[in-house]
């Protein structure tokens, strides 16, 4: 049976859906730290092509395709009829694995949609969080007794929900009690949170300063009356002290961390600048001292909200800066959780600049990321947790149960976490608030200043994380159920299902070397098996010797590895990847597809993936693309915004070898006979592209290996970029009337890409993509392509600096006359004449007819490729005019009489 996602998916709705509304999945991401978020319309769009036929029938087939889209215009959309559907293929009830389940979207789902579920992670945080989101929430608890502490909140709601909210509820106040001595009240309230910064000693006169990298506290707000705040700092050269002194309005100073390079991660970055003496400390020389331990913290600002809600700043008082250092003194003193010390002293593993920043300035355990009062607060979290946990097992109920009720604690731990470190800095755009600690996705940051929430109920506190838990969990408790999915920790290359158990493994693997899972996650990791030590201690089992996540099998490469001989390499990962696929190839049934979810911007990377399911036994036979990505900075070498959804079949027993060209030839003719399909399907050009990939793998996969004329084999990328190029070819794109493959190839590319893109920013990766489909050397593009903060587009006529000759490429010479548009016709002329073109030429024109049809209105060139087009006849004159004049002009500078002669003669 042929599966639908094998011939159709949702593309444009699933792109759409995924970045806000209930197809984001930001309510069920927001319940768990976790770096990759798949898409929960990506998730349910995977499940259920990977599951419904495929019929024979046109009218049959758009008949499910019209059912799919209508489920996916929400959680419970068309939830019955789908139900029905899947009731047809399934009887029994299909069954889905998802090998590498994270946060478990794809298990949850499946689970929703009736399946039974299961997902697999090599880490044991992902599966308590995977547990959280896909098992937890979809169980019947209504035969546990009650548990000793009710929210107070009236709720007709389920169960869990009303129990999670009294634990927080119970948490926050034993943990405030614990910690009221440490943060005094200020004028009869809590306040808000405090700044710190370090201190290093100055390396000219010897004292102490701060390092600071911005002085403003509260954006003005000049409509309201509102000038803002700030602080100074003052210094007293005598005493060699210093203080920040509050005040209304912008900065009057300067910071003591100023840029100094292009960028802050240059080799020059911010230099720090002593406020007593204003030596200046390079980058290397203030890292260099606080990597050697020289470090220390210092209370700058206290930080209040009014009774409007605004963040009022102040000078910190005595008793506060008492309250800093008796904490200090407080978490040296702490019990151990059992064998665990009370403050996380694992070491950080070697290799982790890039991921653990803090490990550049001298933090060598995961204690050391956060200032004492913060350690002190995260124990009383978790000792509160702990002993809550106790109460409810007291009480009697399940297990599981407390597990679950203590993990939905550790979730709003592990949440305030991202928010209690060295990392956590004051954000003031959009409001004064307090900044994550992953600034650069999955890479834990560090600063010099930064901002600690008190007890109060503002922006960052237990009881805002707290709310936003209960309000996550109530999201999707609110949805209609399913069963239970089966979420437990394991590695993807050894699976515990029997061989063709599954209708269908659908997955997200870990994309290369994108993100550092585990590594990530540690600094979570090593605070959540102190808070679940009563109600999970499996939590604290590992085979590592640091005590933090094992690593042995994790299925990554690890970015800056190779400095610390790290084993996570790119042969490791192709080779586990290959046998975690071949695994999936057996649990999957003989009429079922493994549909892997995959992006990444480096084709590089892809030919090693497509290698990789070609070893597993693999081969593919869809391929879809969706903008599912934010584009946003990540720790990968790439930046995507698109990702493949992928399906692919075991791969037929006792296939013989192909021949290259009898193979190019059929992948030419399957991805030809598919692009009708697509186009009427309303596949966009550039998804049609990407989609190329699955008739182009499914044609490679009929052979156990294509050779070429010598007898040697053939890589299957290479018919990646054969089918594309089928795809422009069946497109059957004219230029006024002129095939586009006639063109030279450096136009062919510039008018494909502004076909595909127009002006747009596009990805890089889909820059080198079409380069290759081109062929054509990366280093040709210099000059049709500008690089854009976050992307490439088309360049600019202005941008285009290269001599025009009678060499020039057809979009050289379009460019270059778009550039001297606005000079005059007798200038553009000019840059004709140089091309030795003339008005007879029909690719000129027609080029710059069709650039000028596929930007938008108000483009520049768009504007200027107009005119000239427009202009035409004029320009004709111009240029003949130019060419006479230069004509005559060389005549005459060749001409020669007698009395020339002479003169010559004399002069020799």
């Amino acid at each position: 049976m042929t599966r639908m996602i094998e011939r159709w998916f949702p593309c444009a709705e699933v792109s759409d859906a995924s970045t806000a509304g209930w197809g984001s999945g930001n309510t069920e991401s927001a319940l768990w730290v976790w770096f990759a978020k798949r898409p929960l319309v990506q998730a349910k769009a995977a499940v259920l092509t990977s599951l419904l036929p495929w019929p024979d029938h046109p009218d049959e087939q758009q008949r499910l395709r019209d059912l799919v889209r209508r489920a996916l215009n929400g959680y419970e959309a068309a939830a019955r009829e789908i139900a029905d559907e899947l009731a047809k293929s399934y009887p029994n009830g299909a069954a889905i694995l998802d090998p590498f389940s994270g946060r478990a979207m794809i298990p949850l789902e499946a689970a929703r949609l009736g399946a039974r579920s299961s997902g697999i992670d090599y880490s044991p945080f992902a599966t308590l969080g995977g547990s959280l989101l896909a098992d937890f929430p979809l169980r019947d608890w209504s035969a546990e007794p009650p548990i000793p502490f009710a929210s107070g909140q009236t709720s007709f709601g389920p169960r869990l929900l009303d129990d999670v909210r009294g634990v927080l509820n119970e948490v926050g106040q034993r943990f405030t009690a614990e910690m009221q001595p440490f943060y005094p009240e200020y004028e009869g309230k809590q306040p808000w949170g405090y700044l710190w910064a370090s201190t290093l000693p100055c390396q000219e006169c010897g004292n102490r300063f701060p390092l600071v990298g911005q002085l403003l506290l509260r954006q003005p707000r000049l409509k309201k009356g509102d000038s803002g705040q700030s602080f100074r700092l003052v210094v007293d050269q005598q005493a060699g002290t210093f203080s920040a002194e509050v005040h209304e309005g912008t900065p009057v100073g300067t910071p003591t961390r100023i840029q100094s390079g292009k960028s802050k991660y240059s080799s020059s970055g911010r230099v720090a600048v002593c406020p007593f003496c204003e030596h200046v400390h390079p980058k290397a020389v203030h890292t260099r001292l606080s990597a050697e331990g020289q470090r220390r913290d210092a209370l700058l600002v206290a930080a209040d909200i009014d009774e409007s809600g605004t963040k009022v700043f102040r000078s910190p008082t005595e008793e506060e800066l008492t309250a800093a250092e008796a904490a200090q003194h407080a978490v040296a003193q702490e019990k151990p959780f059992d064998e665990l010390s009370a403050v996380p002293d694992e070491a950080i593993p070697a290799g982790n600049t890039w991921t653990i920043q803090s490990t550049n300035y001298g933090d060598r355990v995961y204690g050391d990321l956060c200032v004492s009062r913060q350690n002190l607060t995260l124990v009383s979290i978790a000792r509160a947790i702990n002993s809550v946990s106790e109460d409810i097992l007291e009480a009697g109920v399940s297990p599981d149960y407390a597990k679950a009720l203590a993990g939905y604690a550790t979730a709003a731990m592990m949440r305030k976490i991202r928010r209690s470190t060295r990392g956590a800095r004051l954000q003031i755009t959009g409001g004064a608030r307090v900044g994550d600690i992953f600034v650069n996705q999955s890479s834990v940051a560090f600063s010099y200043d930064w901002f600690e929430s008190a007890l109060s109920d503002g922006p960052g506190s237990w009881w805002s994380l707290a709310d936003q838990t209960v309000s996550a969990l109530k999201g999707f408790l609110n949805r209609q159920g399913g069963s239970p999915a089966y979420i437990s920790r394991g590695s993807a290359t050894q699976l515990s299902f029997r061989d063709s158990s599954q209708d269908a493994v659908v997955t997200d693997p870990p994309y290369d070397d994108m993100i550092d899972y585990s590594d990530s996650s540690d600094l979570f990791y090593v605070w959540a098996k102190r808070a679940m030590a009563v109600a999970d201690p499996s939590l604290s089992f590992t085979l590592d010797r640091n005590g933090l996540q094992d690593k042995a099998d994790e299925i990554i490469v690890k970015r800056g590895g190779s400095q610390s001989n790290d084993h996570r390499t790119q042969q490791f990962y192709d080779d586990t990847i290959s046998q975690a696929f071949a695994e999936a190839r057996r649990v999957v049934n003989s009429d079922g597809v493994v549909t892997i979810v995959f992006g990444h911007g480096d084709p590089d990377v892809w030919h090693r993936l497509l290698t990789a399911i070609t070893r597993a036994g693999l081969t593919l036979t869809g391929s879809w693309p969706a903008k599912t990505e934010q584009g946003g900075a990540a720790v990968g070498s790439a930046n995507i915004v698109t990702t493949l959804t992928m399906a692919c079949r075991p791969a037929p027993a006792g296939r013989e070898p192909g021949r290259a060209n009898v193979v190019e030839a059929e992948v030419k003719r399957e991805v030809s006979a598919r692009v009708p399909d697509w186009e009427s399907a309303g596949l966009a050009p550039t998804d049609q592209l990407m989609a190329s990939a699955g008739p182009a793998m499914e044609v490679v996969g009929k052979y156990s290996v294509v050779l070429d004329n010598l007898g040697e084999p053939v890589e299957p990328d290479r018919y990646l970029l054969v089918a594309r190029r089928a795809v422009e070819q069946a497109a059957s794109v004219q230029i006024d009337d002129l095939p586009i493959e006639t063109f030279d190839a450096r136009t062919r590319f510039a008018l494909s890409w502004v076909r595909l893109y127009g002006r747009t920013v596009a990805p890089k990766s889909e820059a080198r993509w079409q380069t290759l489909a081109s062929d054509l050397p990366a280093d040709a593009l210099k000059g049709v392509l500008k690089e854009a903060s976050s992307g490439v587009r088309l360049a600019f006529g202005s941008e285009f600096k290269a001599h025009i000759s009678d060499t020039s490429h057809v979009i050289d010479v379009a460019l270059a006359m778009a550039n001297v548009w606005t000079d005059g016709l007798d200038a553009v002329a000019d840059v004709l004449a140089a091309s030795d073109r003339s008005l007879d030429d029909p690719y000129l024109w027609a080029a710059m007819s069709f650039l000028s049809s596929r930007l938008p209105e108000a483009d520049q060139d768009g504007i200027a490729w107009t005119g000239l087009v427009r202009s035409k006849r004029g320009i004709g004159s111009a240029t003949r005019h130019v060419v006479t004049t230069q004509k005559r002009a060389d005549e005459k500078a060749q001409a020669w009489t007698l009395f020339d002669d002479v003169v010559d003669g004399a002069q020799k």
